[in-house]
């Protein structure tokens, strides 16, 4: 293929790889970022640039770090500035290391159908998945917490549970402020 019909080779390739490193297919990951599978393809490709908000969560997803983030960020080319979500922090470049922290920004409501659970001595990994076509299931989002953690939302969840169940149509206000003297 030639470089003028594929002129974002090196980041479709640098995103392939990592992609493969995690072991993961193109549906995989194209249903996590809710993406095309065709369109993650041609990324992948060089022939295409992902949008800024589709590679933010690609470089999530991935679990891409620290400097590798920024240099997909410019493999991309993109006008704008490297976002704050992948920016090398100042603090940390004057100690001589460079930090990146990655922040999820994505906060729609995913809707699945299925639930795996993974657990071992540090905790658990919650991957929600969604039926796609006949008996095929695409993840969707996964979770990972502690023992702790587990319980607090085992603990939370079944509290709402019971408020839908036995009093679904109360509205459930905040507490009443103190009043000042």
């Amino acid at each position: 293929m030639a470089e003028s019909n594929a002129p974002f080779i090196s980041l479709g390739k640098h995103l392939k790889y990592v992609r493969e490193q995690s072991q993961q297919s193109l549906a995989e990951v194209s249903g996590a970022v809710e993406i095309d599978e065709r369109h993650l393809e041609r990324i992948e490709a060089g022939q295409e640039r992902p949008a800024e908000d589709v590679l933010l969560l690609l470089i999530s997803y991935l679990g891409v770090h620290d400097q590798e983030a920024v240099q997909l960020w410019e493999l991309a080319d993109y006008d704008s500035d490297i976002p704050e979500q992948i920016k090398l922090d100042g603090l940390a470049q004057a100690s001589g290391k460079s930090v990146i922290m990655l922040l999820a920004m994505d906060v729609r409501t995913m809707y699945s159908d299925g639930l795996d659970v993974a657990g071992n001595q540090a905790g658990f990994v919650l991957n929600f998945t969604q039926t796609a076509g006949q008996s095929r299931t695409t993840p969707v989002a996964s979770i990972g917490m502690s023992y702790e953690q587990a319980e607090n939302v085992l603990r939370t969840l079944q509290q709402a549970m019971l408020r839908s169940k036995y009093l679904p149509n109360q509205k459930l206000l905040p507490p009443p402020k103190p009043e000042k003297q």
